[in-house]
């Protein structure tokens, strides 16, 4: 399996009275995760499952990328890739999928870094994970997560794709 494990776009800063779940992506973010999904074109990346954070800002940016690259399919919301979610639920819905799946997994930070980091090496491990920042991971076992980090793209990596 490979597992893309992206961050939402740059977002609004949050309101008293809308909170930080409401949080919306804004014009830049969008812009943003736009041309990571034109980049994901050229290297011709398609996807079997796209899940997303129910939060906004997150299912904005798995939208826009499902928009861009013409998924087939909808965008499954996952409570567990809420920032407070259990990786243990991710790891069992990831363990429901096919061995040869390219999907990906829309979420925030900490979480993301975290997973990364886990997934990748036995000891502490540091991954940042930046706004429209995507890595892929070529998963070896799902419980727990392990496998060989090939790509960590920052936002300006796709943007230098594209020119």
């Amino acid at each position: 399996m490979d597992l893309f494990i992206l961050r939402h776009g740059e977002a609004g800063k949050s309101s008293v009275s809308a909170g930080d779940y409401k949080r919306a992506l804004t014009i830049q973010g969008k812009k943003q995760i736009e041309e990571l999904s034109k980049a994901l074109i050229s290297l011709d990346v398609k996807f079997d499952k796209i899940f997303s954070s129910p939060l906004v800002r997150a299912k904005q940016t798995a939208e826009t990328v499902e928009m861009v690259i013409k998924h087939v399919g909808k965008v499954e919301e996952l409570d567990c890739l809420k920032p407070e979610g259990n990786k243990l639920e991710l790891y069992s819905t990831l363990s429901r999928l096919k061995r040869d799946s390219q999907v990906l997994i829309v979420g925030h930070e900490p979480y993301l870094s975290n997973l990364i980091g886990n997934a990748i090496s036995n000891s502490d491990c540091r991954i940042v994970l930046k706004k429209g920042g995507l890595a892929r991971i070529r998963v070896q076992s799902i419980i727990p997560l392990k496998g060989e980090l090939r790509w960590l793209l920052a936002p300006k990596h796709s943007r230098k794709m594209m020119n």
